[in-house]
């Protein structure tokens, strides 16, 4: 360890290269942990108004309407049950027609209250709404001594469902790709750089395998340094990040649905901290391992 750090600080233009590499390499990282943080925030937002809706008949009763409604709820594909009603949906048909005068007037013809209460339901997972249509529309979820239930609009809201499901699962296939793709290439990157140290102190090497050294002994000091690059490039992509958040946050507080990615920053430190870090040191660590094998071999 003691000749990992010598290392680092003797051959200083050489660490510093190589660290200056590794922070652009953590920087692509931390931009993807933001960039998966943003598309899950934004799919949760979309599921959330994606839902299906169990519309009543007007005279169902509040007792049937509550012993269904507990049913769905104890079904394991549902996240949620919001209960709707028939004043509050009154209320929402009449604020959304306010400017449609023939609507109103014919609201007014049919007199009272024509809704009925409903419920929405929330899937755990969009692929699950088909399975609790299947329960509203078989005995057990339609009929509680009397069939209460007036419409299931499952179909109404299918396609935008299953449009969202193959989204959700393209998002993720696509995100774990890009992953896969741009840690190879850092690899690449990371493993060259840090080759070029090493070819500095090959004679070095080669000293130290004629007086009989293991190579673990040789190997060891060289991962130790490629940990400290991968280190020191953390701490100073942590840094970068923090203004550069702040600055993204000012300038798109509007967008992402609400989502801050400097509050993201605050919130997730400790993983951000520990993900781009344990990065650094890996990356460092594996990449000077692979790099000393070919004077090992020699």
């Amino acid at each position: 360890m003691r000749t990992g750090f010598v290392s680092f600080w003797r051959n200083g233009f050489v660490s510093l290269s190589a660290v200056l590499i590794m922070t652009v390499t953590l920087l692509v990282v931390g931009g993807l942990i933001f960039s998966s943080a943003l598309l899950q925030t934004t799919l949760s937002s979309v599921e959330s108004k994606i839902n299906v809706s169990v519309y009543f008949v007007p005279t169902a009763s509040q007792s049937d309407e509550s012993a269904l409604q507990s049913k769905i709820e104890a079904l394991p594909e549902v996240a949620s049950v919001q209960y709707v009603s028939a004043s509050d949906t009154l209320a929402d048909f009449t604020a959304r027609n306010q400017n449609d005068e023939t609507t109103l007037q014919a609201l007014d013809e049919v007199g009272g209250n024509p809704f009925g209460d409903s419920l929405a339901i929330t899937a755990k997972n969009p692929s699950q709404y088909a399975d609790i249509a299947n329960f509203l529309n078989s005995a057990a979820g339609n009929s509680i001594g009397t069939n209460i239930i007036d419409k299931v609009n499952y179909l109404e809201n299918k396609t935008a469902i299953d449009t969202l499901s193959k989204i959700i699962v393209g998002s993720r296939e696509i995100g774990i790709a890009l992953i896969l793709i741009l840690a190879f290439v850092s690899i690449i990157i990371i493993f060259n750089t840090i080759r070029l140290a090493i070819y500095v102190a090959k004679d070095e090497i080669a000293v130290m395998r004629l007086v009989g050294a293991s190579n673990w002994y040789i190997r060891g000091p060289f991962v130790i340094t490629g940990v400290m690059y991968g280190c020191v490039a953390g701490i100073i992509t942590l840094v970068l990040i923090y203004p550069l958040t702040l600055w993204i946050s000012s300038v798109t507080s509007t967008f992402f649905s609400g989502w801050s990615p400097f509050g993201y920053y605050l919130a997730d430190f400790a993983k951000i901290f520990l993900i781009i870090i344990g990065s650094g040191a890996f990356l460092g660590a594996l990449s000077s391992f692979l790099a000393v094998r070919k004077y090992l071999k020699e």
